[in-house]
């Protein structure tokens, strides 16, 4: 087979996986909060991504759409595929969530796309990355730590997927409400570059056996640092975790409470002293999730 015809099936198969499916479609994408005094949040949920089950970056921020929409002055705004088909969506917003892919994936690499989340991070505008969003490419990383407070990169930096439970929170916004729990064998990433300021409010044991960089074996039996909050010092706050890699774990409440507090946080919004509320029915772990082959999505 030819290249050119080679890259054009590729290209097809892909666009066919990011179709949204039949109840996907059914969810409202990219509506504009017609209350200017609502916090306008806004969602970049990437494409398929993994095996079913992982990385369900549409579900996911479904989720974080209802449990935002728990909190008042909040109105959340959810974007497919990434980033949005009108960019003028982003003008405005109070905070951005990316759920998506890393590294080259990342869905905001493109130089236009680029300047324009750099734009909005000049203005104040909140920042959140969850899961594997924080890993980008290494001519980016000097900029992204400024924006977000942590970069994961290869040549520190580990990943893996172990138990991880959580005893011991800090006194923080992003930390109320929580209580001891453990999260089971998701995918996380560690040993960040982190700027100076930011405020570590998740750590855990990580297995040795997971210390897989040279940096990372010097400090056996540390506990790591897999989410943070760093305000600014040019204004704005950032929220970063590295969990989230399996579905089934938004079922925690103080998963979820972690995320809600944060994205709320660097929303400026108040957060409750019994943290966010994120009422979660189990049959809503189940809806809106991609259409993925057995196999999974590279």
């Amino acid at each position: 087979m030819k290249l050119t015809a080679l890259l054009t099936l590729t290209f097809l198969s892909t666009a066919a996986l990011a179709e949204l499916t039949e109840e996907q479609k059914k969810i409202p994408l990219e509506v504009a909060p017609t209350d200017s005094k609502l916090a306008k949040i806004v969602l970049l949920a990437g494409s398929p991504s993994g095996k079913p089950g992982d990385h369900e970056y549409f579900a996911g921020s479904v989720l974080l759409r209802d449990w935002l929409l728990q909190s008042p002055g909040t109105a959340p705004v959810l974007v497919a595929d990434g980033w949005p088909k009108d960019e003028s969506i982003l003008d405005g917003a109070k905070a951005i969530v990316v759920y998506a892919d890393c590294g080259v994936k990342l869905p905001y690499l493109e130089t236009a796309r680029f300047e324009k989340m750099r734009s909005l991070i000049g203005k104040g505008t909140g920042f959140v990355m969850l899961h594997q969003a924080g890993d980008v490419p290494v001519t980016k990383a000097d900029e992204t730590k400024q924006w977000l407070g942590a970069v994961w990169q290869a040549d520190i930096g580990c990943r893996g997927h172990w138990d991880m439970t959580f005893s011991e929170f800090p006194k923080h916004a992003t930390t109320q409400g929580m209580t001891a729990f453990t999260a089971p064998f998701d995918g996380w990433l560690y040993n960040y570059h982190f700027a100076e300021g930011v405020v570590p409010v998740l750590s855990g044991m990580v297995p040795d056996k997971f210390r897989t960089t040279a940096d990372a074996k010097t400090y056996n039996g540390r506990a790591e640092t897999i989410a943070w909050a760093y305000a600014r010092p040019a204004g704005g706050r950032s929220f970063g975790f590295s969990g989230a890699h399996l579905h089934k774990n938004w079922a925690l409440e103080s998963q979820r409470k972690l995320v809600i507090n944060g994205i709320l946080w660097t929303a400026n919004l108040p957060v409750p002293a019994t943290g966010a509320p994120v009422q979660l029915k189990a049959e809503d772990l189940t809806k809106n999730l991609d259409a993925k082959p057995a196999g999974g999505v590279k």
